[in-house]
């Protein structure tokens, strides 16, 4: 798996496009900035565009191409973030966050359910989860705007709502939505959004 990220994050091309992804941008539009977490972020386009209204930006991700296009466009634009390569089990934080982004971030349950449980602990009180992932709708009923092609690695507001039972559900919503973030995300899609806050 780490190969075909690294294949994928080795392209020309960003993988998912430039533009932040809409439900984050949403979401965190409406927050103070403070310290913000992005798990598997990927080239880094929504710790980009928060850095740029001064939150305090962690990401990482287990891909080193991904790490290296981020910090160079951060460079590009001059802006500040940290990057760590890491994978989701091995990751740890000595400090907590106001914000943390789940930006499909999808994981087969072996590792997403220990993962969300260690997240969950990164947050500050009153702290804030802002999620966006495919929904096995994404899969059943063939859509054609990416997503992992096995279902246990999709997500419901179900599944969410019991990986972060410590959160108070603030916005779900499982639906057609239109993706268009770079050529991996194009199209019709079915997603699941979640918001939570400890």
């Amino acid at each position: 798996m780490k190969d075909f990220w690294e294949k994928r994050y080795n392209e020309k091309e960003l993988a998912y496009g430039l533009q932040t992804n809409s439900f984050f941008k949403k979401h965190i539009d409406k927050i103070r900035p403070g310290k913000l977490l992005l798990p598997l972020e990927g080239e880094g386009r929504n710790a980009l565009y928060a850095a740029s209204l001064g939150w305090d930006v962690t990401a990482f991700d287990f891909s080193v191409n991904a790490q290296l296009k981020a910090l160079q466009l951060a460079e590009e634009n001059q802006l500040q973030l940290t990057y760590k390569v890491t994978d989701a089990l091995s990751f740890t934080s000595n400090i907590k966050y106001d914000v943390i982004a789940l930006i499909y971030t999808h994981l087969k349950p072996e590792i997403r359910i220990p993962f969300h449980t260690k997240i969950s602990n990164y947050l500050n009180p009153k702290g804030i989860l802002i999620s966006q992932h495919f929904h096995p709708n994404q899969l059943k009923d063939n859509y054609p705007s990416g997503g992992p092609q096995n279902e246990e690695m999709l997500y419901t507001v179900q599944l969410l709502q019991s990986d972060f039972n410590q959160l108070t559900t603030i916005e779900t919503a499982e639906k057609e939505i239109l993706l268009d973030e770079g050529k991996y995300h194009q199209g019709k899609a079915f997603v699941t959004n979640f918001v939570g806050q400890l």
